[in-house]
């Protein structure tokens, strides 16, 4: 199977990319290399004759055309993208470029190159593109999102996603192409950009630092062991049904609060010192149009795919402090271009 992955350089398409070959799968990996994405992420497989890399951005038509018509795939995994809810808060306009208008290039150069198939070929040809359950905004207390929930995005950052599966939507239902959405809950594991919550404290715990919880620290996130989500990727590209969603979650609902709390349980057992490493956390003011709840219904991809995530958070969780233990030659770089400080706050003119 010849595998075309956007935002192979980041941390789930690095892991999509690294499972990918090592199954045996031709693999070109396109990815613009900014702040969050490295090629050390796919030192692994850098000797593997049957993977590819091409610095390029989405947006950037002719780089991205070149692309398709050069390596004439069989399946396109969608992933690039602007990701964090913070950054999004203040640079919003990087987000609309990469995740509506690269989006968009990516659909069209698909669609040119799908419809100069053969129809065999084109037949075969799959579009999936990797999304988010923030596009359907806050539960409460109780609920789950499934792939009919309405979309009810609150960040600049959900907005866009939302944006752009509304696109991939709407290529299918215009034009015909082959698309497969997938919306996953909060993804974690190793090779993850220290700003997301579950690194930046492993790391700062290490350190010694404040830990940052936003408000009190009772936002519900489902948590998605990283390698569990890329085995669902790939099984959807292969076998889901063109136009459907699919909604992927690891039925691990835990409050920020004692997320970060498990973490310094850990890291106490493993390193312990005079204080509990729970005395540096700082609880902070909330992120503008922070979701109380996320919950993802995967009833669905269980049942039609017979997907089911493997890893519970407590061997997930024990999984990625030990690998950032023993991981300063990938994060250590990695700080020059991001010390932990906070980002997102706004700064209001006037009064």
């Amino acid at each position: 199977m010849k595998i075309l992955v956007t935002g192979g350089a980041g941390f789930i398409g690095s892991a999509l990319v690294r499972q990918l070959v090592l199954q045996g799968n031709e693999v070109m990996t396109v990815d613009k290399l900014t702040y969050a994405g490295t090629l050390t992420s796919l030192a692994a497989i850098s000797d593997r004759g049957n993977h590819q890399f091409v610095k390029a951005d989405i947006c950037d038509r002719p780089a991205i055309a070149h692309v398709f018509e050069s390596f004439r795939p069989d399946t396109v995994m969608h992933l690039a993208a602007e990701s964090h809810v913070d950054r999004s808060i203040t640079s919003a306009r990087d987000f609309l470029d990469t995740n509506v208008l690269g989006t968009f290039n990516m659909l069209e150069c698909a669609r040119g190159y799908w419809e100069s198939l053969s129809a065999p070929a084109g037949a075969r040809f799959r579009f999936l593109h990797v999304s988010t359950d923030e596009v359907y905004g806050s539960l409460g207390a109780e609920g789950a999102f499934t792939e009919q929930t309405s979309y009810d995005p609150s960040s600049p950052y959900s907005a866009t996603k939302a944006a752009s599966d509304h696109l991939a939507k709407a290529w299918h239902r215009t034009y015909g192409l082959p698309v497969i959405v997938s919306n996953c809950s909060n993804n974690y594991g190793p090779f993850q950009f220290p700003e997301k919550l579950i690194p930046l404290t492993i790391l700062s715990a290490i350190d010694g630092k404040p830990l940052p919880v936003y408000g009190k620290g009772e936002n519900v996130r489902d948590w998605l062991f990283v390698e569990d989500h890329v085995g669902a990727l790939a099984i959807i590209a292969a076998r889901g049904r063109v136009g459907e969603t699919y909604n992927v979650g690891g039925r691990n609902e835990r409050r920020n609060i004692d997320v970060v709390k498990e973490i310094c349980l850990r890291l106490d057992h493993l390193f312990p010192q005079e204080k509990s490493r729970e005395t540096l956390i700082t609880f902070v003011n909330d992120r503008p149009g922070h979701d109380f709840r996320y919950s993802v219904d995967s009833t669905k991809l269980e049942e039609e795919l017979g997907w089911r995530a493997a890893t519970s958070f407590e061997s997930g969780i024990d999984r990625t402090i030990r690998w950032y233990l023993e991981s300063e030659w990938w994060w250590g770089p990695l700080r020059q271009t991001y010390d932990g400080r906070r980002l997102g706050q706004l700064e209001h003119a006037g009064p």
